[in-house]
């Protein structure tokens, strides 16, 4: 093979062929992608949930992952979020002519070392080649299909007053690896919390019922995630800013470059509102998992106003946070 993709590679022929039979296939090896359909049979038990996700990062390589490990945590957390076990996923890579090879290959074993932490299979896929210039080395994407948790209830209809809202570590990682890596600021210092989160939702669904909602705050963070549930709710969510985990690195990039880690995105943490009688078991459940270590309890749910996001300083001060409103970070996914 060269050592750069070409336009070849995109034509459906031979190169193309090639690029599937000794790059892709041997990381994925299954009976459905092996038959190299256009599409995959599945089996799959009672209901569905289904999601898809586009990737555009730059730097597709960062420190804690890459656009690979990305494509798939993106979307298989997007499952566990609707209350699913991801069991199938998709994979189209959209290549720009001259990306080199070598850095293909990383990001396909990337895919296939998370699609295994994960437990899901690739089953299908395509592969497109597009002229330099007009892709940005590579763009990936992924959908997925889950089966369903019976017994959760995941809606913000049933969010009421008292009910806890919990992040299960500290927020804001991702976003601001992603701006130092892609600034060269602060280097070795930060990394992404790019990772599956199988083992955390297992935890925190494991509580049924008392769960009411579950979300990964990516684009838009902490912040912009609690007001959509705000949006649609007649109370309010107050947040002790006190109880907020967040890194020490991450808060002294904010500090220097006068941004909020609660509007920047995590890639590797979860939301939820539970109801409050569980919600002190399920944190010191939480904590017994590496990626959950730093979970807490950040805020409740209030009826002193509607529809507010509200942040409690230490002081005792109180601000209403909004969605975000601007870019003030590079594409995060």
């Amino acid at each position: 093979m060269e050592d750069i993709i070409s336009m070849s590679y995109g034509n459906g022929g031979k190169k193309t062929s090639k690029l599937i039979d000794e790059m892709i296939l041997p990381h994925f090896d299954n009976e459905h992608l092996n038959a190299l359909g256009d599409g995959a049979l599945l089996e799959v038990q009672g209901k569905i949930a289904f999601s898809t996700d586009s990737f555009v990062i730059y730097p597709c390589f960062f420190p804690g992952g890459d656009i690979g490990k990305l494509s798939v945590c993106g979307t298989i957390n997007d499952l566990l979020m609707c209350g699913s076990v991801p069991k199938y996923l998709s994979l189209s890579l959209i290549i720009e002519e001259g990306f080199k090879l070598s850095e293909l290959e990383k990001i396909i074993q990337s895919i296939s070392e998370t699609s295994r932490l994960a437990g899901v299979k690739v089953v299908t896929g395509d592969t497109k080649v597009v002229d330099k210039g007009h892709g940005h080395g590579i763009y990936i994407n992924t959908a997925g299909i889950g089966e369903r948790i019976e017994g959760l209830l995941l809606s913000v209809d049933r969010i009421k007053k008292g009910d806890k809202v919990i992040v299960s570590g500290s927020v804001g990682n991702h976003g601001i690896a992603i701006l130092c890596a892609r600034e060269n600021l602060l280097q070795g210092s930060l990394n992404s919390d790019c990772t599956p989160l199988n083992e955390v939702v297992s935890k925190i669904t494991s509580f049924g019922d008392k769960i009411k909602i579950m979300r990964d705050p990516t684009r838009g963070g902490v912040a912009t995630t609690l007001n959509e549930f705000t949006d649609k709710m007649k109370f309010s969510i107050e947040l002790i800013e006190e109880q907020i985990p967040i890194d020490p690195s991450v808060r002294t990039a904010c500090d220097l470059l006068g941004l909020d880690p609660l509007y920047s995105a995590n890639e590797g943490k979860v939301l939820t509102i539970v109801s409050s009688e569980i919600a002190e078991e399920l944190i010191i459940e939480l904590r017994k998992i590496e990626a959950s270590k730093d979970a807490a309890i950040i805020g409740e749910v209030v009826d002193y106003a509607t529809s507010k996001l509200i942040l409690k300083g230490g002081l005792g001060g109180k601000r209403i946070l909004d969605k975000l409103t601007h870019d003030a970070l590079p594409r995060i996914c």
